[in-house]
């Protein structure tokens, strides 16, 4: 009968709270290989708003996504529309995380009321990640999606304003 021992104090692994936050997209040299942006002739770089763009307007195509963006923002963007000249941002809602061959998208969404959210939800990422990886030649790792909020319609009509003089 033999026994065996281990010895406890002969572990490798480095403490979880030294590690460095892992990023969702790959820069791997190994991986530009296969990429569409890098060839002999140089390379293509696409930036964040780029990506930040299409995503959202890819989003916003879906049937039944009545807004992107958090309540905050979305009130920003209702005094943003009032201003002459200024612009309605495309990327409200949308964050990405862009690399030299990869994308990851973060989405904020309010969907209009009795819409299968789930369903909504695939056809969101389906048609982000299509646009994104047929325009950019980026691989889309990731598409989350947040729903923070449900539009029902006349819920954001204001009443006329009454008259106090006659």
């Amino acid at each position: 009968m033999s026994t065996t021992t281990t010895d406890k104090n002969t572990d490798t692994k480095a403490p979880a709270d030294t590690k460095a936050p892992a990023s969702r997209v790959s820069s791997a040299a190994a991986a530009q290989q296969d990429s569409k942006l890098a060839s002999d002739q140089g390379t293509t770089s696409i930036a964040d708003i780029v990506v930040q763009k299409v995503a959202g307007l890819a989003a916003r195509e879906v049937r039944g996504v009545h807004d992107l963006g958090g309540g905050a923002a979305r009130a920003f963007g209702a005094i943003r529309d009032r201003i002459p000249g200024a612009s309605a941002s495309i990327g409200q809602g949308v964050s990405v995380e862009v690399g030299e061959t990869q994308a990851a998208v973060d989405l904020e969404l309010v969907v209009e009321y009795g819409v299968a959210i789930a369903e909504l939800a695939r056809a969101v990422r389906r048609n982000v990640i299509n646009a994104i990886e047929q325009m950019t030649g980026l691989d889309v790792v990731e598409v989350n999606i947040n729903v923070n909020d449900v539009y029902i319609p006349g819920d954001d009509d204001e009443p006329a304003p009454s008259s106090r003089v006659q």
